[in-house]
């Protein structure tokens, strides 16, 4: 059993039980779509990011993403951190059909890639923090002139660099460039646009 000190933000009440058989956290569901417009629920998330700090774990489908931009925007930065699955393809034992995007959600991965990315996001598990911060941020100038932001072609290089990463594809320019930063250094960024661009 993982215990993890911030908050988890899920979407349903499939991912906090499975989430619940090998974490011990306080897991939050926002019922989806359900959060844009439940006051109550935003003013609890708020109250959570400032004892406990957030750690959203949504779907990496177009639905969660969204969900992710909405609830990010309820709390200051510092009191928010992101943990990102990967885009697989495939479907939920439970479900009879594949999501409209054909994508596993939080409930269908593996524990092993959920505490991956967990730890990855620099939450608290069993009393260590995850990645350390690096001393050097990546900003938006070096997206730009490793052609990331601002070409004919930066989309799909973010794309790639987001699948290359194990992020999902439709991750926004801001949500890519806050990753990067979580998860590797300048130099290991270069190197994987590099080999990007030679595909």
């Amino acid at each position: 059993m993982y215990t993890i000190k911030e908050t988890i933000i899920v979407e349903g009440m499939y991912d906090k039980i499975k989430l619940s058989g090998f974490i011990d956290s306080l897991i939050f569901i926002t019922g989806g779509f359900a959060i844009f417009n439940n006051k109550q629920a935003q003013q609890s998330i708020r109250t959570l990011a400032e004892k406990t700090g957030i750690v959203i774990l949504t779907d990496s489908d177009s639905a969660g993403l969204k969900i992710r931009n909405f609830v990010k925007q309820l709390v200051p930065k510092e009191q928010v951190r992101h943990a990102y699955i990967p885009e697989i393809c495939g479907k939920e034992r439970r479900k009879n059909v594949c999501s409209k995007e054909g994508l596993l959600g939080v409930e269908g991965v593996c524990e092993d890639i959920i505490i991956k990315a967990l730890t990855e996001s620099g939450c608290t598990i069993n009393g260590e923090a995850g990645k350390k911060k690096k001393e050097k941020s990546v900003t938006k100038t070096d997206f730009y002139s490793l052609g990331l932001s601002g070409g004919d072609m930066s989309a799909k290089l973010r794309r790639d660099l987001a699948i290359a990463m194990g992020l999902p594809s439709k991750i926004s320019a801001n949500m890519l460039l806050d990753a990067v930063n979580k998860l590797l250094t300048y130099e290991e960024l270069t190197m994987m646009v590099e080999n990007i661009k030679k595909m």
